[in-house]
């Protein structure tokens, strides 16, 4: 007797658009673009004048962040008449730095020579970033922890391993020193990093889930006050 399959052709069926399925899987194009020194940039971040833009390598730009490199100092070429402006680089960030979803990084402005320009924005290496956070230093220093929707004004100058809660808001023109916590609006110095808190700054573990089908978190761990 001949035994009857009735699901011979459905389950056929079901193969070829299971492989078909994983077929176009492998074509989808991944949300991160890596760059040759392991760069990872959000395929939907705002990146506006690239070529004034400096990343030193291991650095994570998330979906949504903006990062004003068009906002750069012109300066004209000296020892020669009516020759081309020159234009430098508006913002150098360093290795293994997070900049989360919505947060902005623009370089702050001034009246120079009589005439309105730019200053280069400098970020050093190990410095978080959070979400809508908006940041207009002149120098943020390394293992830097903003907090979400913080705004740190312009030419502020925040030293090393400083931690800058959420919601706080840095006046323009302050100097941080190293090892502080800030909060307040305006920000002031409220406390200091414990000691044994300083390798929780650190970026290395947090880079290594980005691209990697693992959702980061929001932030590093939180060091106590």
């Amino acid at each position: 007797m001949q035994l009857q399959l009735p699901f011979r052709k459905p389950i056929a069926s079901w193969l070829r658009k299971l492989v078909t399925k994983m077929s176009s899987r492998k074509q989808v194009k991944g949300e991160y673009i890596e760059t040759d020194t392991g760069n990872k940039v959000s395929r939907k971040a705002n990146l506006i004048g690239t070529q004034h833009i400096m990343l030193g390598g291991k650095t994570v730009i998330m979906a949504e962040a903006m990062v004003r490199g068009d906002l750069t100092r012109t300066v004209s070429a000296q020892g020669s008449s009516g020759a081309a402006p020159q234009s430098n680089t508006s913002i150098f960030i360093g290795r293994y730095c997070f900049l989360s979803r919505g947060c902005c990084l623009r370089p702050p402005g001034r009246i120079y020579k009589g005439a309105f320009t730019y200053m280069p924005l400098r970020i050093g290496d190990h410095v978080f970033v959070g979400e809508n956070s908006v940041v207009q230093a002149a120098t943020i220093g390394s293992h830097v922890h903003i907090a979400a929707n913080a705004v740190v004004g312009e030419f502020a100058i925040v030293k090393d391993y400083v931690r800058i809660l959420e919601g706080t808001v840095v006046p323009a023109n302050m100097v941080i020193p190293s090892f502080s916590v800030v909060a307040g609006q305006p920000g002031r110095v409220i406390g200091e990093v414990p000691e044994g808190g300083h390798e929780q700054f650190e970026m290395r573990e947090m880079y290594k889930t980005v691209g990697n089908n693992i959702p980061p978190p929001t932030a590093p761990a939180q060091l106590p006050v």
